[in-house]
């Protein structure tokens, strides 16, 4: 992101007194025009940021370059984004760092690629795999137009990550897609021990179909499942209350680490509910669950 004077072909926010945004590109010789006469962006380049522009007819808009957050919110795209609230707690928790090697899967329209960039710096590598080539494309026009260029340290790979994973070692991995418990086994070969994983789940049944997959490949910890929700809020002499602005569910999020080869994670000592994996459940089965069969054959 740029700092010091605003420059010519810099993309700007204009915000008016209502909150109302509107995003330009400076370009000399512009005009940016609103209901009450037009602003020149000639007054605003070489000019600083946060400014103050008036229109002819006395509208007043904060000039603002655009955050992250704004533009992940906003960017183009095929694809549905991991909204800001979520990103934040994919770089926190994943712990992604400078210099990481971090692979994520599903890269749709580019928002957390955009996000995992910036932290990994220009000494980290970033592999984005992605299914669709209509996808990748739109990933690499938003990752181009935030950075002016595509990093050195990002590579764009087209296919089925079970199929088409590469062979390098792997910090972090982050899943976005329908079914991440396909791509377990694939992971769990390039991860590092200690390494990270993190899967971004949009309903209830992928993330407990996830969850049992791990446990039952064995070679993870327990996995560590939440949701976050953000609320606006109000605040003006007594009127304090809640905004009207809330961001509710959005996805899930599930986090494990890579245990060493060999290791065994010790056994999860609180039991599963009663009917957790009924003859209705049909899905992984963690190794200290046992079938209805085994059961019998047990005597239990």
């Amino acid at each position: 992101m740029s700092t010091g004077p605003l420059r010519e072909g810099e993309r700007v926010t204009f915000s008016d007194a209502k909150g109302r945004r509107h995003s330009v590109v400076l370009r000399a010789g512009g005009m940016f025009h609103t209901t009450k006469g037009g602003i020149r962006h000639d007054d605003l380049i070489g000019g600083p940021e946060g400014a103050v522009a008036t229109s002819v007819g006395g509208d007043q808009f904060l000039v603002f370059r655009p955050l992250m957050h704004d533009i992940m919110v906003s960017m183009p795209r095929e694809a549905a984004v991991i909204y800001p609230k979520d990103a934040a707690q994919i770089l926190m928790q994943a712990d992604i760092f400078p210099g990481a090697r971090v692979l994520e899967a599903g890269v749709g329209s580019g928002a957390l690629s955009i996000a995992l960039l910036r932290a990994i710096g220009p000494t980290g590598q970033l592999f984005s795999y992605e299914r669709r080539s209509e996808f990748a494309d739109v990933a690499r026009r938003n990752v181009r137009a935030f950075y002016g260029e595509e990093p050195a340290g990002w590579q764009v790979r087209l296919g089925d990550l079970a199929e088409a994973i590469g062979p390098e070692e792997v910090d972090r991995v982050i899943l976005d897609m329908l079914a991440p418990w396909d791509c377990v086994d694939a992971v769990a070969q390039r991860l590092v021990p200690g390494g990270v994983l993190c899967c971004y789940v949009a309903t209830t049944t992928q993330l407990g179909r996830t969850a049992d997959m791990l446990r039952t490949h064995g070679g993870f910890t327990e996995p560590v499942m939440r949701e976050y929700t953000a609320r606006d809020w109000h605040a003006e002499g007594l009127a304090i209350r809640p905004g009207h602005s809330t961001s509710g569910h959005t996805g899930f999020l599930l986090f494990v680490r890579r245990l060493a080869p060999g290791a065994v994670a010790p056994r999860k000592r609180r039991r599963p509910a009663p009917g957790a994996y009924g003859i209705d459940y049909h899905g992984p089965r963690p190794p200290w669950v046992q079938t209805a069969e085994q059961a019998a054959q047990a005597g239990e």
